[in-house]
């Protein structure tokens, strides 16, 4: 029996904006994970899609009538080069299911097999890259952070070769959208003015709705996904976390995180860490992040500009005025975000050079991001200091920081009143205790490529299913990698 069955909106656009692609059977599909609570929210029949039939689907083996699957069409900029057809190599979008709320989400296969796009790309994924992104973007829903879903893992019997014989895999994924900024880019290269009106008229009516009411709903599109990206990357900020390739065919319309390559979580605090192997000089290092938001926003007003205005002159202007937000967007967001984590619920003018203090010296000293913030957090540490500052057992990790923590308790000592208990815990509950550490992730990937073992995978996905409370036994989820553990580079799997 068909229990599932999906709208396909986005084929109902012109064939241009995507292509038609035939399965490419696999030898035996096998359910690693299917994530239950997920596909409940979306009102999908669990039973179903653990069923051979279901299973069959998420391997991309077979379709359900009336799933008629397609690769989307899009361009971008990889490091800087633009190149004007990418699109899905190795995806397929299944189509479109509503939630009980109304909210509307796509249902795409990656690693599905080749498609139009694949170029000379097998359009296979390898078991260790889907399972690194089911758990980090599982973490990153967690951490309430924009992000894909993952909403299953499928073995495929098959194996790819990439540097070395791998098994290969399938990961369903779930997105408000797969729109990107190459996207756009795609039409504005083929001087396809119509293509790119039809575009940005789907995604306002998927994404931004209001933007249909401006004055000029192109340019509330423009400001809209600005917002969106300013608000995403401070909080990508806020938690150590590195893209890694931030391409502007890796950047989504929609403010979620999406793409998770080469994605890595920084430990030692250090803006210039990179962990992406093919990013040899650094674009995208952790704190190029921001100003690399940008530049790829920049792509996207450009590739706007024929809807901003008829005067190229005048939608150059209104381009760059709506740029101009992003810096101010990103720092507020970043800055309320910081704050937060230092327990400071009103504004000084002193906050940012205290932020900054605390930032050099951790990375003066290799202080660990997530550790540092979490150990600032103790209600222990809270009530010395509030008690007798000079006279406060400093855990290991904070040591270094001594000089630092009497100009934090002195700016706490202006807050409104508040416990040191109740700061404390406030702060718990945006500091996260565990985060999906390099170290633990390729330990997982490892076991589950080796030897067929997937109790690692279960076992982080339960611990990063509760970031903000202390499990006791499950201490070393918390710690950073020893000298011997320590990742170096991260691959995309491609």
């Amino acid at each position: 029996m068909n229990n599932f069955s999906l709208e396909q909106t986005y084929a109902s656009l012109p064939e241009r904006f995507y292509a038609q692609v035939e399965l490419s059977p696999v030898a035996a599909p096998q359910l690693i994970k299917l994530n239950e609570k997920l596909a409940e929210a979306l009102g999908l029949d669990t039973a179903w899609l653990a069923s051979p039939a279901g299973i069959a689907m998420l391997a991309g083996q077979a379709m359900p009538e009336g799933v008629q699957p397609v690769a989307l069409a899009y361009a971008g900029h990889q490091f800087g080069n633009f190149v004007p057809r990418l699109g899905d190599g190795r995806a397929l979008l299944l189509g479109d299911v509503t939630d009980s709320a109304g909210k509307t989400w796509e249902i795409q296969l990656k690693g599905s097999g080749r498609t139009p796009f694949s170029r000379r790309g097998d359009g296979r994924a390898a078991l260790g890259p889907v399972l690194r992104e089911y758990v980090v973007s599982e973490a990153m829903a967690v951490l309430g952070i924009p992000t894909t879903r993952s909403l299953a893992a499928v073995r495929t019997g098959e194996t790819v070769l990439r540097e070395t014989p791998l098994p290969g895999a399938v990961l369903t994924r779930v997105a408000a959208s797969h729109i990107r900024v190459g996207t756009f880019q795609f039409f504005a290269a083929r001087e396809d003015e119509a293509g790119l009106r039809l575009l940005a008229d789907y995604a306002i009516g998927r994404h931004y709705p209001d933007a249909a009411q401006a004055e000029n709903p192109y340019l509330a599109l423009l400001e809209s996904v600005i917002a969106a990206q300013a608000r995403l990357v401070a909080q990508w900020m806020l938690v150590g976390f590195i893209h890694g390739v931030m391409n502007t065919d890796n950047m989504s319309i929609s403010g979620e995180t999406i793409d998770y390559g080469p994605c890595a979580f920084m430990e030692q605090y250090d803006t210039s860490t990179v962990f992406s192997f093919i990013d040899e000089r650094g674009r995208y290092a952790y704190g190029n992040q921001p100003s690399m938001a940008l530049w790829n926003l920049t792509r996207l007003a450009e590739a706007l500009l024929p809807l901003l205005a008829e005067n190229d002159d005048t939608a150059v202007e209104i381009a760059q005025t709506a740029l101009g937000a992003f810096e101010p967007q990103f720092q507020t967001a970043y800055l309320a975000g910081l704050r937060a984590k230092l327990g400071l619920k009103t504004e000084q003018e002193g906050d940012i050079a205290l932020a900054r203090t605390l930032l050099e010296t951790m990375k003066n000293d290799q202080l660990d991001f997530t550790q540092t913030f979490r150990a600032l957090s103790q209600t222990e540490l809270q009530e010395g200091l509030a008690n007798t500052p000079d006279a406060v057992l400093l855990p290991d990790t904070l040591t270094p920081l001594s000089a630092w923590l009497k100009q934090w308790q002195a700016r706490l000592e202006q807050e409104p009143s508040c416990t040191p208990a109740q700061r404390a815990a406030t702060m718990r509950r945006v500091n996260p205790c565990y985060i999906p550490r390099n170290h633990l992730v390729e330990e997982m990937i490892v076991q589950a490529v080796t030897e067929d073992d997937y109790t690692l995978f279960e076992t982080l996905q339960s611990v990063l299913a509760n970031p903000y409370q202390e499990q006791p036994g499950r201490e070393r989820y918390a710690l950073p990698a020893k000298p011997a553990e320590r990742v170096r580079h991260t691959f995309c799997g491609t």
